[in-house]
């Protein structure tokens, strides 16, 4: 069982996250400062999590502490330029409060198999790069036997070693992130930062000055001078997550940054060179979108250099099974229980469904079902598919051929009307006179949730003025 500190003098934060991590099945030890976790022996854990910002020490100290420990920064976002630098000082990644739950156990996830997959003696040069290679091919980030994911990896095989732009589309849940992290790891770019932005995650507010920095003054609160995120990222690759979301500003200073390789801080008159690849995604459809005027044209084709389209999980009926396998070997051995297997009505089952959420979804749906089975045999009514959008109780007429049609519901099925109603008739009377933080903090959900609401339900966020 992996052990994990966590430093963090903030006891509610430190609290909340030693409770998700012990529930993933993770021995979990906190200290509430660097002098504290010093006592804890820190190199005999698999990893730390410590905050930037602590009494005494700052928590990239931890590195100098534990220096064969792996080291997760977590970072307000507005000190998210520190996070990075912290990387160059030898910290495995970085993770931007507020996060959602899913975001750290990912993000814990993927260091430890980092960490397991590296050989415990240094090798021979010819290994160490067979290695390596393994490591950053798609076929080791992402699963995919069927054809349709075939293709994605041969084109992000060909693609990676350029310097061409990538627009990935796909569908909320196919692995979009996962892809750019491929192409950045086969591309000659490997061993340079890979800076990842939701562009739906931060405030409209704040997010030229998150991609561009700002100087001294250039707005209220810009109490000093800061370099953004995409000189972070100069040398490495830059990954924009649902670009869609972009401001028309922001549009406009992507665009120099495409076409003339430089940037200008927010409030200065001097412009820098930088060197980044970019890597871009979006569910959303950007070409109608530029008709409707919500998304520049000239961006989107310098954005749409290479497409790659991650396809979703509907079209890959034949990875259902193998991905929810690999899910839950993953979630017996967080749990202790090496013996959960699916019962052949299950596995039926999670062939029937059409996982609207896609594979985020299905890995979700194997996480629940594994915690509440009493046995070792998981079955259809532990999977509880029919409240994540199961087709089986459906015609198929009713679907056959068109995925975007809602789902059909009977007048009396209260419960399955209540939550999504609820939510779109608050949102729609509301987002007049409240902002998306309010709006999120009235319905209890962070800003991301809420955001994916929106396009699972199809309220369009309402444009400022």
């Amino acid at each position: 069982m992996p052990r994990i500190l966590i430093v963090e003098d903030e006891d509610i934060i430190r609290s909340a996250v030693r409770k998700l991590l012990q529930h993933a099945g993770y021995e979990v030890a906190d200290a509430v400062s660097v002098e504290e976790a010093d006592n804890l022996e820190p190199d005999g854990f698999d990893l730390i999590i410590t905050d930037l910002r602590l009494p005494g020490a700052a928590g990239t100290e931890m590195i100098n502490r534990a220096p064969n420990t792996p080291v997760l920064i977590m970072t307000s976002y507005a000190s998210l330029r520190s996070a990075v630098d912290s990387m160059k000082l030898g910290a495995v990644d970085y993770i931007a409060k507020p996060f959602d739950h899913d975001e750290m156990l990912a993000a814990v996830e993927n260091i430890l198999a980092r960490q397991s997959a590296q050989p415990d003696e240094p090798g021979s040069g010819e290994s160490a790069g067979q290695h390596q290679a393994t490591e950053s091919d798609p076929a080791a980030i992402m699963y995919g036997q069927c054809e349709p994911m075939q293709k994605v990896f041969t084109l992000i095989r060909k693609v990676a070693p350029t310097e061409t732009t990538v627009l990935i589309q796909g569908e909320s849940g196919t692995g979009k992130e996962l892809a750019a992290r491929a192409l950045h790891l086969l591309s000659p770019r490997a061993t340079k930062p890979l800076i990842s932005v939701n562009c739906a995650a931060i405030p409209e507010s704040l997010i030229e000055s998150e991609l561009f920095g700002h100087e001294k003054g250039a707005f209220t609160g810009a109490v000093s001078a800061r370099t953004g995120l995409i000189e972070a990222a100069d040398g490495g690759s830059l990954f924009l997550d649902e670009i869609g979301e972009l401001p028309a500003e922001a549009q406009a200073r992507l665009l120099r940054v495409l076409q003339e390789s430089e940037i200008r801080k927010v409030g200065s008159t001097q412009s820098r060179k930088v060197d980044v690849r970019m890597i871009a995604a979006t569910h959303r459809n950007l070409k109608a979108m530029t008709r409707t005027g919500e998304f520049r044209e000239d961006l989107y084709y310098r954005l749409n250099v290479m497409q790659i389209r991650i396809p979703p999980l509907r079209e890959r009926r034949s990875d259902i099974l193998g991905l929810a396998r690999r899910f839950l070997k993953r979630q017996a051995e967080k749990l202790g229980r090496p013996e959960l297997s699916l019962s052949p009505e299950a596995m039926q089952a999670l062939e029937r469904c059409r996982w609207p959420g896609n594979v985020r979804e299905l890995e979700n749906a194997i996480e629940r079902a594994s915690i509440l089975t009493d046995g070792d045999i998981i079955t259809p009514a532990v999977l509880d598919l029919d409240n994540e959008g199961s087709d089986e109780y459906i015609p198929e007429t009713l679907v056959e051929g068109n995925n975007e049609q809602t789902r059909t519901r009977e007048p009396d099925s209260a419960n399955d009307l209540s939550l999504e109603d609820y939510f779109q008739h608050f949102v729609l009377e509301n987002q007049d006179r409240m902002s998306e933080t309010e709006l999120a903090q009235k319905l209890g959900i962070s800003r991301k949730s809420l955001w994916e609401r929106r396009q699972r339900l199809g309220i369009p966020r309402k444009k400022s003025s």
